[in-house]
């Protein structure tokens, strides 16, 4: 089957237009590593290890929490991490729980 956007990795530049398109972007990264690496423009910082529980919480509270309005199951999400691998398995997580 045909490899569409949510199969494979983005360039910057593509992130960069999709922000353009309002996606929310979901920095899973733990804190020390923004702090010391710094914070990509627009995202938001859920570090995986509290990603399925984000995912879950009530919209209210995802609001309070993150200062971000709660993505639903169809929206636009990407998951950035520093190499990859955590970026997959938050994918996988936002699947199990019937995001699109």
């Amino acid at each position: 089957s045909p490899a569409g956007p949510s199969r494979r990795g983005l360039s910057y530049q593509e992130l960069k237009d999709l922000k353009k398109a309002n996606v929310l972007h979901i920095d899973v990264r733990e804190r020390w590593e923004i702090d010391r690496f710094g914070k990509i423009p627009e995202s938001i910082n859920i570090p995986l290890g509290e990603l399925m529980e984000a995912l879950q919480m009530d919209p209210a509270d995802f609001k309070e929490q993150y200062n971000q309005k709660m993505p639903s199951k169809s929206d636009p999400v990407v998951f950035s991490c520093l190499a990859g691998t955590r970026s997959k398995q938050a994918l996988g997580f936002a699947k199990s729980l019937g995001f699109s």
